[in-house]
């Protein structure tokens, strides 16, 4: 069985959440599972300084940053077709929100990559399963936004502590037509209807255990939904 897992680049702050994605891949071997790493062959929105946070002066490519994590075995988007993979994987990092979409800076206006969205569209037309790790529901959501598809989607709980605002994240979602529900990092979310599993992983203040734990049941879920 062959996993998509697609990448907005390589670092939290500016791309793919390297933890998240790692756990990912490391999940998908464990299954017995083949893991193909895709990407978006475009600058990202910016560089950022992840000792500092501050942004740097230069230009980087989405594709070539995330073939970093995947040691160079990466196809670009737009050769990948719904026929060549089982079901996708999108981990989180602010890639998701800055270079896949701009949600950071647009909310639920946002806009998203027409090849994310097409891509996105074209498997959940054919019944193909997707997880959504920490803040990629929010690209789930753009992408079926003006598909009049509502997915039920989760980015964590306010009921625990997260270093993000989750009420305003769910407004968001809100916005875009899709509905919510809150989930602790012990819990993932199953829109079977859909078939999109969500996992709060770093949404929440969490160790990297829990966040293995938390990827490790999502893509358990993914193989009952395949």
């Amino acid at each position: 069985m062959k996993i998509g897992v697609l990448l907005s680049g390589c670092g939290v702050y500016d791309g793919a959440e390297i933890q998240e994605t790692v756990l990912t891949l490391l999940a998908i071997e464990e299954m017995g599972y083949e893991a193909i790493c895709i990407a978006v062959d475009a600058p990202q929105h910016h560089v950022v300084n992840h000792i500092t946070g501050e942004e740097m002066p230069e230009q980087r490519n989405m594709m070539i940053e995330a073939s970093r994590i995947s040691r160079g075995a990466i196809q670009e988007i737009r050769s990948v077709q719904p026929v060549d993979i089982d079901a996708l994987v999108i981990p989180g990092g602010f890639g998701s929100a800055k270079n896949f979409s701009s949600w950071a800076f647009d909310g639920a206006n946002a806009s998203i990559l027409p090849e994310v969205k097409l891509l996105i569209v074209n498997l959940l037309n054919v019944g193909k399963p997707i997880v959504a790790l920490c803040v990629s529901p929010v690209v789930l959501a753009l992408a079926m936004k003006d598909v009049a598809l509502s997915l039920n989607l989760s980015l964590g709980t306010t009921n625990e502590k997260s270093p993000y605002d989750i009420a305003s994240f769910h407004d968001g979602v809100l916005l875009t037509g899709s509905t919510t529900e809150e989930k602790t990092i012990k819990e993932i979310l199953i829109d079977y209807d859909n078939r999109i599993i969500c996992a709060p992983c770093y949404m929440m203040e969490a160790s990297m255990l829990d966040v293995r734990l938390n990827i490790q049941a999502a893509l358990l879920a993914l193989k009952e939904l395949v």
